[in-house]
């Protein structure tokens, strides 16, 4: 199936995520147990199924699948998801005023709720412009931030600016242009490096955060950072990434399974789109739900048809 033109359209890397790999992988050389990885195809390719199913607009059941089903999984590709494309459209006309769109993707982010930045408006570099979202911010009702997990408000409770909306407002503007030079400077980097990088520059442990972001700005100017190059592991891949071969650095082994020739069966201009390190992070994530859920524990996040 051809992407989509408004996702072809929407973001910038994916004429990186076309050609082949220098050196194909086989997966016997990188899974323990073979039957692992024959698992993690059946579910790559069925959450893709689902994806397609969906984008045709045909009505659900979109699967068969029990746990799929019910449940709520991310997307393979990251690039899919709803918020995802909501932030990237919504920034869109200030991508090529890298330091602005960098701030507000941060911005956007943080938040992790579109409401919240459609009733605000977006960041600037003006401090007059930045009080007023400030004011917008205080005065919303609750909730207005999405997951907590994605900025643990602890981080910056003993700062000069303890809360989120003095920290957006305040802090980010002063911080986001140097660190914009910082990540122009780059060539090509990997996120796992762009990341060690980044955070004594920020001046907060932001790891999760910074990942993402990075992510992010990856779709957007992918002359910068390659996510198919070495990548940090998150807390629910870590898990898989052990089973699939518990001796090998799970950062650098995801460069490695990005090198499977795996069919996805999407296409963009008519070329099959690859799988990159960042994938299958998110795989590794979403398999380790997916098996807790089969096995009858698990975060149980009930699907709903929208």
């Amino acid at each position: 199936m051809e992407l989509p033109q408004n996702l072809k359209a929407l973001y910038r890397h994916w004429p990186l995520h076309t050609p082949l790999p220098s050196e194909s992988t086989d997966p016997n050389d990188l899974f323990s147990d073979i039957g692992l990885y024959t698992d993690m195809s059946e579910f790559i390719k069925e959450r893709i199924e689902i994806w397609r199913k969906k984008t045709r607009g045909e009505s659900a059941p979109y699967t068969n699948d029990p746990i799929l089903s019910e449940f709520r999984f991310c997307n393979i590709f990251r690039e899919f998801d709803k918020q995802t494309i909501e932030f990237h459209t919504l920034l869109n006309p200030i991508r090529n005023d890298f330091p602005l769109w960098l701030l507000n993707m941060f911005y956007c982010r943080m938040v992790a709720r579109p409401e919240t930045i459609h009733a605000t408006g977006l960041l600037s570099f003006d401090e007059k412009e930045n009080e007023l979202v400030y004011k917008k911010l205080c005065v919303l009702p609750r909730p207005r931030f999405g997951n907590a997990y994605v900025f643990p408000v602890s981080t910056i409770m003993r700062s000069a600016t303890p809360t989120r909306e003095l920290f957006i407002t305040k802090y980010l503007p002063a911080v986001m242009k140097e660190v914009s030079r910082e990540i122009e400077s780059w060539q090509k980097l990997s996120v796992y490096e762009g990341v060690e990088k980044i955070l004594p520059l920020f001046g907060f442990n932001l790891h999760f955060l910074w990942t993402e972001m990075l992510i992010d700005t990856a779709y957007q100017f992918p002359e910068h950072l390659d996510l198919f190059a070495r990548f940090p592991i998150g807390p629910g891949a870590a898990p898989t990434m052990r089973r699939i071969d518990g001796t090998v650095d799970p950062t650098l082994l995801v460069e490695k399974l990005a090198r499977i020739p795996f069919d996805t069966v999407l296409t963009v201009d008519r070329k099959p789109l690859r799988l990159s390190a960042e994938n299958w992070e998110g795989i590794g994530c979403e398999f380790r739900k997916y098996t807790n859920l089969k096995a009858g524990h698990g975060r149980r996040r009930l699907y709903k048809s929208r």
